[in-house]
């Protein structure tokens, strides 16, 4: 009876020791740095949710290669974007991988907090000779390479056929395939779309996507041999005879042939209340649901050097102080190799060679014709610039769009707005 208790009692020891252990590796499982830890990476993007979508499709598949690894993604408004990343950096939490525009890279630089991905170029499946060399211009510091473009949209006007027509107009992928669609030419086609009817109120053309997208502006002085700034970013160098004329026009337009809207007002080029209207490629994805007219896109007008559009871009960024750096390479080449590019290729212009010229990119359903893609999109291309960037982008910005603000409110002539647009921004300038 004796051995038979001791018996028992020495089981339930070794039962209770057991359990003890196996708890033990239970809570170790979870715990940082642990042999069978899930390693989560973070992702940061500003998309809308129909980019959502693509990248929750690409991160299922990533997963499903990767069983072992988890990825996170969190969407953050564009207006509030830079800041995020910055306020990130300085609390050293930032996301593993992350989109950044051009506006974003100079500030980016200058903080250190870029990772260097030039490997890439020894990896053979990756390809990174598939990149146009140009897009891969904005990511390099010295023989670094700090990210991977994913969108090169050149801006684009889109165009409502329909109204054309009814105007008895010559479209403008015809005028520019015969050389003649000129800035004059486009103010005279917006003057006459134009219908000043109250109940079918119709603006010949609208460049704002939002009273902020002052930028898209640059294309008249670039296309005449100037524009904002000289190419160092060292000077505003808007305060000439072709900023002056900008400024002109969209004050013409706005004011006299009431061609465009004026500021504040909440018109869309999908509604059918807009003729023309200038945004990145990019818009196509908006674009396609019309159902109402007939619509395409086009080059940019041109002037006396030709059409000029400007470039905006977004790559991917992966961080130097990400705690899982292979892991966070592994998502980087998945998301930019040339299926991922082909995924997200539904809405933005690639910068991969085999894909801008494949019908994956090209024959979307209820795209524009591949004639009118290859016109405004791919012969553009490599004509269009960027703003350069500079590491105080944001006061520059505002203190550009104060400028505008004059305009719109007419409290200055062209010439005086732009003499003191050019003193406040030069003071930004300035080393």
């Amino acid at each position: 009876m004796k051995k038979a208790g001791l018996t028992l009692i020495l089981l339930l020891m070794i039962t209770a020791l057991i359990g003890c252990t196996s708890s033990e590796k239970a809570g170790n499982s979870n715990v940082s740095g642990g042999e069978n830890d899930t390693v989560e990476l973070k992702f940061m993007m500003w998309g809308n949710q129909a980019h959502i979508d693509v990248y929750n499709k690409l991160i299922d598949g990533f997963t499903k290669e990767n069983p072992g690894i988890k990825v996170t993604m969190e969407s953050v408004p564009f207006a509030d974007y830079q800041q995020k990343i910055s306020v990130l950096a300085a609390g050293g939490s930032l996301p593993d991988l992350a989109w950044v525009s051009e506006r974003m890279i100079p500030q980016f630089k200058s903080n250190h907090i870029l990772a260097d991905v030039s490997a890439f170029k020894d990896d053979a499946q990756f390809k990174l000779d598939d990149y146009i060399p140009s897009t891969l211009d904005l990511f390099r510091e010295g023989d670094q390479l700090l990210g991977l473009p994913f969108s090169t949209p050149p801006v684009v006007m889109f165009y409502n056929q329909t109204l054309f027509d009814k105007a008895g107009l010559t479209d403008p992928n015809t005028l520019a395939a015969k050389g003649e669609w000129t800035w004059e030419q486009f103010e005279a086609s917006a003057k006459a779309i134009t219908s000043k009817d109250a109940a079918n109120r119709i603006y010949g053309a609208n460049f704002f996507r939002d009273w902020k997208t002052w930028a898209v502006l640059s294309s008249y002085s670039w296309s005449n041999g100037s524009g904002p700034f000289n190419e160092d970013m060292t000077a505003f160098t808007w305060n000439d005879e072709y900023g002056v004329q900008t400024f002109a026009m969209l004050e013409r337009m706005m004011f006299t042939d009431e061609s465009h809207p004026k500021a504040g007002e909440q018109v869309s080029f999908d509604t059918g209340n807009v003729g023309m209207f200038f945004d990145n490629y990019s818009y196509v994805s908006k674009a396609r649901e019309i159902k109402d007219f007939e619509w395409s896109i086009a080059p940019m007008p041109s002037g006396s050097q030709g059409s000029v559009p400007m470039l905006g871009q977004a790559g991917y960024a992966m961080f130097n102080d990400s705690k899982h750096p292979e892991e966070t390479k592994k998502l980087l080449k998945y998301f930019a190799n040339e299926q991922g590019t082909q995924a997200t290729a539904t809405y933005f212009v690639p910068a991969r060679t085999s894909v801008l010229n494949s019908d994956v990119f090209i024959q979307q359903p209820n795209n524009p014709s591949k004639e009118h893609i290859v016109q405004a999109v791919i012969d553009e291309m490599p004509k269009a610039r960027l703003i350069p960037g500079h590491i105080r982008w944001q006061d520059i910005d505002n203190a550009v769009l104060q400028g505008f603000d004059r305009l719109f409110a007419r409290t200055a002539s062209s010439e005086d707005n732009l003499k003191q647009m050019q003193t406040e921004v030069q003071r930004i300038l300035q080393p």
